[in-house]
């Protein structure tokens, strides 16, 4: 047995003192005091302890725009252009080293679980690989070497977009997103299969992405897996979608079974009050990215609404500007605020459940999220001494603490970070090297 012997633990809630947390084979056994035997290891964690935190949506290869994109204006569409120069020359081996360094500063910043909205699948030109998952795969072994568990969304990806006229046919640099058509998509991903750490979920890049009489193929694939969506994130979208279909995407979604308790909707930016009802009835949760959707300028989402409809909060680092669920929770609160004028709209203890148990079962991992006994151990200790979060009140640090205060970073009992590093990683090496090694490639291709 293992004693993690908590300054501060967040429990049921609420922040207590001086928490003993005992783990057996991976598994919290206990949480209070403990009778230590002589055998048992003890592994003090300064600060204040909170469950791993769960990374809802991420587009691992999107880590080599941080720092590239920020300053040249324009809009997610022009964004994007400068993300497909990067898609175009990734390999499985050159994505396995930059997932893995990403993959390893998420677990750095506190994250356990990571759930990849995955549609990078063939060669360049479309042509698949000889083992047509082998992207995958390369996201699969990325993630077991980094220490964190993954949650593939192997994403259905047909079309280069949508107007008046219905799905427009791919651009030569999307053919290597696409399957033909979701029979095809399906064929392939059913020859993944979940591991110890990896769950197989998949996903509906967008109605702009899949045309509408293909979704439900996607849907029926994924019965009782997880299933995600990036949903109405900018209002060309939206736009789009009613010139071609006369309703909502989130009502094309609704319609081809799409949304449920298995559903996550990401973005969820620009809802009517009929999507929102739909999102909510339908328990299907909602993925925010704030960092994101003001990197890019998508706009603010109806958070609390979608709340108190019914559909449950999670969080993402999605295109990594930031890898930051502590800032990310923040936003969700902070961006409240800008909207409503009032602070407080959301208290901490709904922040950490949304960072947290929230996100792990919008990936599909119900066991995890929680410091209770039966749950994985996954711990993450926040310090309450550096320059940012001294002072602070342990039951507030979510509100003054960034990725950096993490000290150490415990993955089903194992310790993967301790004082600040990771144990097999040199994180800032690899990425460095990696997206070096990336934009050579592309300049070279130019």
């Amino acid at each position: 047995m293992t004693i993690f012997r908590c300054d501060y633990a967040w429990v049921d809630g609420e922040v207590r003192p001086a928490i003993d947390i005992a783990v057996v084979d991976g598994r919290i056994s206990s949480v209070g005091p403990v009778d230590r035997a002589a055998r048992d290891e003890i592994v003090e964690l300064a600060g204040v302890v909170l469950p791993g935190f769960a990374n809802a949506h991420s587009h691992a290869f999107h880590r080599a725009l941080r720092g590239r994109t920020h300053s040249n204006g324009g809009t997610f569409w022009t964004w994007r252009e400068q993300m497909y120069r990067a898609a175009a020359v990734l390999t499985p081996d050159s994505y396995y080293a930059l997932a893995r360094a990403v993959y390893g500063e998420m677990v750095l910043a506190g994250v356990t679980c990571v759930g990849e909205f995955h549609y990078v699948h063939h060669v360049a030109d479309g042509t698949p690989y000889s083992d047509p998952n082998a992207m995958g795969e390369a996201l699969r072994a990325a993630a077991r070497d980094a220490g964190l568990r993954l949650t593939l969304l192997d994403t259905c990806y047909l079309a280069g977009g949508l107007d008046a006229g219905g799905s427009l046919p791919l651009r030569a640099d999307q053919l290597r997103f696409s399957d033909g058509d979701a029979a095809a998509w399906a064929q392939r991903v059913s020859l993944l299969s979940d591991d110890a750490t990896t769950r197989i979920g998949a996903a509906v890049h967008s109605v702009r992405a899949v045309p509408r009489d293909q979704l439900a193929i996607v849907a029926q694939w994924a019965n009782g897996r997880p299933l995600h969506a990036h949903l109405s994130e900018q209002v060309g979208e939206n736009d789009a979608c009613e010139a071609a279909y006369g309703v909502t995407p989130t009502q094309v979604l609704a319609q081809a079974g799409v949304l449920g308790a298995n559903a996550t909707m990401v973005h969820a930016t620009h809802l009517t009050s009929g999507d929102v009802a739909l999102i909510g009835d339908s328990a299907t949760f909602s993925c925010f990215c704030p960092t994101t959707e003001r990197d890019l300028a998508d706009g603010i989402g109806p958070a609390m609404q979608l709340a108190q409809a019914g559909s449950q909060l999670c969080l993402g680092s999605d295109q990594h500007a930031v890898i930051d669920l502590l800032e990310e929770a923040r936003a969700l609160e902070m961006h409240e605020r800008l909207v409503h004028h009032e602070r407080g709209r959301f208290q901490p203890d709904e922040l950490v459940t949304a960072m947290a148990a929230a996100g792990h079962r919008s990936l599909g991992w119900n066991d995890v999220g929680m410091l209770a006994v039966g749950q994985r151990a996954d711990l993450v200790s926040v310090r309450l001494d550096t320059v940012r979060t001294a002072g602070s009140a342990p039951e507030q640090v979510l509100l003054s603490a960034f990725a950096a205060d993490v000290d150490t970073v415990v993955v089903d009992g194992n310790v993967v970070v301790a004082h600040g590093v990771h144990r097999s990683i040199d994180v800032a090496t690899e990425l460095a090297e990696s997206i070096g090694g990336l934009w050579q490639q592309v300049e070279e291709q130019s």
